[in-house]
């Protein structure tokens, strides 16, 4: 297995254990007292946090050179395997249709939301372009 994959599952499985923790603190504390959409806006800073971590430790981890076909590999990598993992939850756990879920999103922490999705993907990327040499 290429270091490019390794890279990319780390990445994924790393962001999304600290997204499974926030959330299992977030859930049942933070929603019923401040409502979703705050929530998950308190969470997003900590989320972006946790992701530019997580690049830097895969990218000195698993070596990966600046070459953005490299690092948009392991970062489109881990967030496909993102999306999937949420998509099953969704579909899977909650018995919901994929439309339902997707409408059931918050429009605001929603849009905050995607917006770190596309973060995430490009991450290894970014830190390439700010520190090439250090990264």
């Amino acid at each position: 297995m290429s270091n490019t994959i390794k890279a990319g599952l780390a990445y994924f499985a790393l962001v999304l254990g600290a997204g499974f923790v926030m959330g299992a603190f977030r859930v049942p504390f933070l929603v019923p007292r401040l409502g979703e959409r705050m929530a998950e806006l308190i969470e997003m800073p900590l989320m972006f946090v946790v992701i530019l971590l997580a690049a830097r430790f895969v990218i000195r981890r698993f070596a990966l050179p600046p070459r953005p076909s490299v690092r948009l590999a392991a970062g489109f990598l881990a967030l496909g395997l993102s999306l999937l993992a949420e998509v099953l939850l969704a579909v899977a756990l909650q018995e919901r249709s994929l439309g339902d879920y997707i409408a059931s999103r918050d429009p605001v922490s929603g849009g905050v939301y995607l917006a770190m999705l596309v973060l995430f993907a490009l991450m290894p990327l970014i830190l390439a372009r700010v520190r090439p040499a250090d990264t």
